[in-house]
């Protein structure tokens, strides 16, 4: 039986952290991100990870970075065979991926090389892509440069947002990494090497993307709604105070009115001019308040046509 050791942070680590234990495979170590202040009262709070690990009486090293001897003596000293990275939040300097006997293999949320880097999911639905998947590949010391050892597609549904496309990538994800590790058993798994034609990079969100420029597209707009829920949501500026737009769809809607103009108010939402076509906004939220439909927004928040939605500064 394979010795493991687990790198990860987040649900989508934890789900598939929980899948190797179920499977039976002995994890003899866990590395996650430090705790984080979280929630109103900013407690430390421990990483989805840990908390799987310590669940199952795992041993936990939870270092700033991986680069210095001391950092990584953890994993030295647990000797695993092979070191199992998902959503870790650290680079891995070659010192480390050249611990484990027999490296490193990564679970990462596209179908590579399409989408390298940190928001891989985000970024998939904010470009209109059809499918997306997971690749467990063989890390080496580029950004997710490595070699191919599973691939699996996973259709984006058109109501798609980040959250739901996460949770079923983890739970693809955690399923795939089990079947690469018996494969790996049986002397079944091979590597192939990434194609060089159709690489993209999935820089991380930067809050700064988050303001609705509503001269753009609202196809555009809309992709981008569902990508950035629920981090880091989008904003705009109605009456002079932030709102964030969690919901809405597309129309493809001709009209000569200035971008940002609320065209239409019914009971259950909005309809709001773009650069081409318009948006149909039916889930808001005012600063401090809570996510509410367009229904029981417009009965505290009043909205007229001819009102105007600006973007937010940052």
């Amino acid at each position: 039986m394979l010795k493991l050791a687990f790198a990860g942070t987040p649900e989508f680590a934890a789900q598939a952290l929980s899948a190797i234990l179920d499977a039976g495979y002995p994890v003899s170590l866990v590395l996650t991100q430090p705790d984080r202040p979280a929630g109103r009262g900013q407690k430390l709070q421990a990483s989805a990870v840990k908390q799987v690990a310590l669940a199952h009486n795992i041993p936990v090293a939870q270092p700033e970075k991986l680069r210095t001897p001391d950092q990584q003596q953890a994993l030295r000293e647990a000797a695993p065979d092979l070191l199992i990275v998902a959503a870790y939040g650290l680079i891995l300097p070659q010192a480390v991926l050249d611990i484990p006997r027999l490296g490193c293999l990564n679970i990462h949320a596209s179908l590579l090389p399409r989408w390298r880097g940190a928001a891989p999911i985000q970024r998939a639905i904010e470009a209109g892509d059809a499918q997306t998947g997971t690749t467990i590949m063989q890390m080496d010391a580029g950004l997710d440069t490595g070699a191919m050892l599973l691939h699996e597609a996973l259709d984006i549904l058109p109501t798609d947002n980040a959250s739901q496309l996460h949770d079923r990538l983890a739970k693809q994800g955690a399923r795939l990494i089990v079947q690469a590790l018996q494969q790996l058993e049986q002397g079944a798994l091979s590597a192939t090497p990434q194609p060089p034609e159709g690489v993209t990079y999935a820089h991380k969100l930067d809050k700064a993307e988050a303001a609705l420029d509503f001269t753009l597209a609202a196809e555009v707009l809309a992709r981008r709604i569902r990508a950035f829920d629920p981090f880091p949501g989008c904003v705009a500026v109605l009456h002079e105070q932030p709102v964030k737009i969690w919901h809405a769809e597309a129309l493809a809607k001709s009209h000569s009115t200035a971008p940002g103009t609320v065209l239409e108010v019914s009971e259950n939402a909005l309809i709001v001019a773009c650069g081409q076509g318009a948006l149909r906004i039916t889930e808001l939220q005012k600063a401090g308040g809570k996510r509410l439909s367009a229904q029981d927004w417009l009965r505290g928040n009043p909205v007229q046509v001819h009102d105007v939605i600006t973007q937010a500064k940052h």
